[in-house]
């Protein structure tokens, strides 16, 4: 059995909604992650996919310790990490990095690229000087850069450049796990490849954990080992990458899929447009949640919420429908 790193349990997230200024009230609750659980397995790539506002960034920031949970459990490494502080906090942080999506912003441009990588490990007391500058050039070299990059801003690379620093800076505390939050998205076409390409050498090589978030199926696809499906704050599905794409089961995972690029130009799909827009997570439908969008609801949809049940080995589902 593979080692589980991390896993969810109920975990729930819900921004409280107040009215007045002086004499604030809560009115209700935003809920953005509302009991969702998956594994994550040491070495594999977790992909988290739905429309946006689903709660996928939630989730990340959740296991970044960026916000703090509702309820429910994270445990990673097999701890219950919701309440940690001090010290520990500090060093969770230090095995759990994170790539986000613009590389414009996510570096500070008053800051050399050197001391952008550095910064992680001073912080952290991780090496000696020397050490760092040695570390430096080895993050440099591991993600297709110069050494002499280290003494330039980070306005003078190109954007793909710009995200291989930002992977660099990730790497540089030694991680055990990366949390990659639509990290092509917002690059060229032709630059998404390589980056793509990028991740999944530096896996191979470190054997490092990621947890991907993304909108684009076919960059899901390709890298993932198992894929999540979420909506409205729940997982609908999950599977291994080639079992979902191939037999997904739940209706908004085969709506998504029908909606992607296929990963043969010969391929045919089944169109599926789903009716109206995605409800507000301030006042979700009850039960199901897609019941009032999806093509296959029936009248216990609309009464009870389904467990996410293993349908298949490892196949797991959100639905009264098979």
């Amino acid at each position: 059995m593979a080692d589980v790193l991390v896993e969810a349990i109920n975990l729930k997230k819900h921004f409280p909604v107040t009215k007045g200024i002086v004499l604030m009230k809560q009115v209700g609750a935003i809920k953005a992650v509302d009991g969702v659980d998956f594994r994550i397995n040491k070495g594999e790539t977790f992909g988290l996919v739905g429309e946006s506002g689903c709660g996928k960034t939630t989730t990340s920031k959740l296991i970044l310790l960026l916000e703090k949970a509702t309820s429910g459990s994270i445990l990673y490494k097999g701890k219950d990490i919701t309440a940690l502080s001090g010290s520990e906090l500090k060093k969770h942080r230090t095995s759990v990095q994170a790539v986000f999506q613009d590389p414009f912003s996510s570096l500070s441009p008053r800051m050399k690229v050197g001391s952008i990588l550095a910064e992680p490990m001073t912080v952290n007391n991780i090496l000696s000087r020397k050490e760092i500058k040695e570390r430096i050039a080895e993050l440099l070299y591991l993600v297709g850069l110069r050494r002499d990059g280290a003494d330039l801003y980070p306005h003078e690379f190109s954007g793909g450049q710009r995200q291989r620093i930002a992977i660099a800076r990730a790497l540089s505390s030694q991680p055990d796990l990366i949390i990659l939050d639509e990290p092509v998205s917002a690059l060229d076409v032709s630059i998404r490849a390589q980056i793509i390409n990028l991740l999944c050498d530096i896996q191979k090589r470190l054997a490092v954990t990621y947890m991907l978030i993304a909108h684009d199926l076919a960059v899901v696809q390709h890298m993932s080992t198992k894929i999540g499906v979420m909506y409205l704050g729940n997982i609908v599905e999950i599977a291994e990458s080639e079992e979902l794409y191939f037999r997904s089961v739940h209706p908004y995972t085969k709506a998504l899929l029908s909606a992607s690029l296929p990963l043969h130009p010969a391929d045919q799909r089944e169109e599926i447009i789903l009716p109206g827009e995605v409800p507000t997570p301030f006042n979700p439908p009850s039960a199901c949640k897609f019941h009032p969008r999806c093509f296959k609801a029936r009248p216990i949809c609309a009464q009870e919420s389904p467990p996410l049940r293993e349908v298949s080995s490892g196949h797991l589902v959100a639905c009264h429908i098979e």
